[in-house]
Order: C-alpha cells, then sequence, then structure tokens
C-alpha cells in the first residue's frame, strides 16, 4: 500500500488548483480566483508502487453560490511522457522531493485503478491515513467493464469528464458533486457500474453523492 508521508509540500495542492481550476470548462466560480477548502476523498493504490493517486473534493466559495470539484489527480517523481497537456503543475514534497501532480483523468494508472475499484477487484483507501480502507466509499457492478487502454479519449465539457473507453463504453466522472436525492446515490439508468463517496458541505453538514458511471456501449 502507499505511504502517506504527513509533511509539507511547496505549492500546496490547494495552491496549484487555484490557477488550475478557472483553465476547465466544468469550472463555475466567480471572477476572481478559487476560494478552495479541502472537502473529503479518498485514494487507491498503485500495484507498481510508483504513482500516487488521490481524488480530491475540494469546495470552492468564491462564486454566487459554492461549489465542490471532484479533482482526482496523480503524483509522479518523474514527467509522463506525452503528458504535458494534463500536468496541474509541481511541487516540492518535504519526503518524496520534486513531483509532478496530474489530472488523473489522462493518467491510465489512475483510469485503470477507478475500473478496478467499480468492478471490485480494488479497495477505497483513507485520504490521510495509512493501510485504511475507506468504508464510506461505495461502488457498484452489473456488467463487463473493458480492459482500459494506455490511449485515452478524454473529454471535458460544462457537466464532468467524459474518457472513452474499448468496445465503445464510457466512464462519466462527475466533477462538479451534487449530493443524491435523499442521500443515497443509486446506479443512474443504463449504467453497469459507479462509484460513490461522501463529502463535506460547506455548512459543515455530509453531503453523498456519485463521483463516477461506467456506461457499456455507446452510452453516455
Amino acid at each position: 500500500m502507499a505511504v502517506i508521508h504527513h509533511t509539507t509540500l511547496k505549492p500546496t495542492k490547494l495552491e496549484l488548483l487555484t490557477a488550475w481550476l478557472p483553465t476547465r470548462p466544468w469550472y463555475s466560480g466567480g471572477p476572481g480566483e478559487p476560494e478552495l477548502a479541502k472537502a473529503g476523498g479518498f485514494r487507491l493504490d498503485d500495484p507498481a508502487g510508483e504513482v500516487g493517486i488521490e481524488f480530491m473534493a475540494v469546495t470552492d466559495t468564491s462564486g454566487a453560490q459554492p461549489a465542490t470539484y471532484l479533482v482526482p489527480l496523480t503524483y509522479r517523481g518523474a514527467p509522463s511522457d506525452g503528458a504535458e497537456h494534463a500536468l496541474v503543475g509541481t511541487m516540492e514534497h518535504g519526503v518524496l522531493g520534486h513531483r509532478w501532480a496530474y489530472d488523473g483523468c489522462h493518467d491510465p494508472v489512475l483510469v485503470a485503478e477507478l475500473l478496478a475499484l467499480i468492478e471490485g477487484r480494488a479497495e477505497a483507501q483513507a485520504q490521510s491515513v495509512n493501510h485504511t480502507p475507506d468504508r464510506d466509499v461505495t461502488r457498484s457492478y452489473g456488467g463487463e467493464a473493458p480492459a482500459p487502454s494506455a490511449a485515452l479519449t478524454v473529454t471535458d465539457d460544462e457537466e464532468g469528464t467524459r474518457l472513452s473507453l474499448p468496445q465503445g463504453a464510457t466512464l462519466r466522472l462527475h466533477r462538479v458533486l451534487r449530493p443524491a436525492p435523499g442521500g443515497a446515490p443509486l446506479l443512474p439508468q443504463g449504467a453497469i457500474g459507479h462509484v460513490a463517496a461522501p463529502w463535506s458541505a460547506p455548512d459543515g453538514a455530509r453531503a453523498e453523492g456519485l463521483f463516477a458511471v461506467l456506461r457499456p456501449g455507446s452510452a453516455t
């Protein structure tokens, strides 16, 4: 399992995201800089032990209404060839040294482990505690997921991020998190799998909703 180091980061993750988030089509903040706070999330383990994988939920209060965004990130000890377009930024880690942070939707390692989580082959890990499964993360699976491909087609729009997978399957990440009606996320019609997790709402209340939805064939 990945080891979480409680150490310094320069710049911090939130500082990196302050510059990066407004460049995304699904960002809906105010005209100034985002005003960000961590709201939740979880981690996944890279079986090879090389790539850090984190699903961060961050709340921005700069707009007319607070918004909570899902930001999947991967952390690498060297630049990823051909992934310059997905670079969120670089930072200096107090233990691991220079790190490259990427939008994880473009990283085949994160996508492979997210599909493994949906299928039940991987287990979500606590965001800030070593060797601790996150039991609050839920998932479902009711079909045959495609094997991930190194050549991902990733499309951002105002609703989130769509990943086109082999055999015409799609994986939709809900970048703008919305609480599920009644507090219990359900598998959307036509989907074969999903991941849901909780986060802290701006008023401190617990919210829970869909993070990712897997659909078969040509469904979107």
